[in-house]
């Protein structure tokens, strides 16, 4: 559950940044007990906008703060 609700506000604020972004959660099957933020740009390659793979203990840092997320975003589409 703490997964999906970070899923759900992360996702929120990617659309409160950017309204056109089309946000998908989990296209493919998740690594087991990680949380990663990925951007797939119109040529097809990825970038990584944050990773949560060896954060923690505590559990909470493998989590991002949206913000975080919404300026990683930002700073690939300048």
């Amino acid at each position: 559950r703490v997964f999906g609700r970070n899923a759900a506000a992360v996702s929120a604020a990617l659309r409160g940044a950017m309204a056109q972004l089309p946000v998908d959660i989990n296209p493919r099957p998740p690594r087991r007990n990680s949380f990663e933020v990925s951007l797939v740009k119109e040529d097809g390659s990825t970038v990584e906008l944050w990773s949560g793979i060896g954060k923690g203990p505590p559990r909470k840092l493998k989590f991002p703060q949206p913000e975080t997320v919404v300026e990683a975003l930002k700073s690939n589409f300048t």
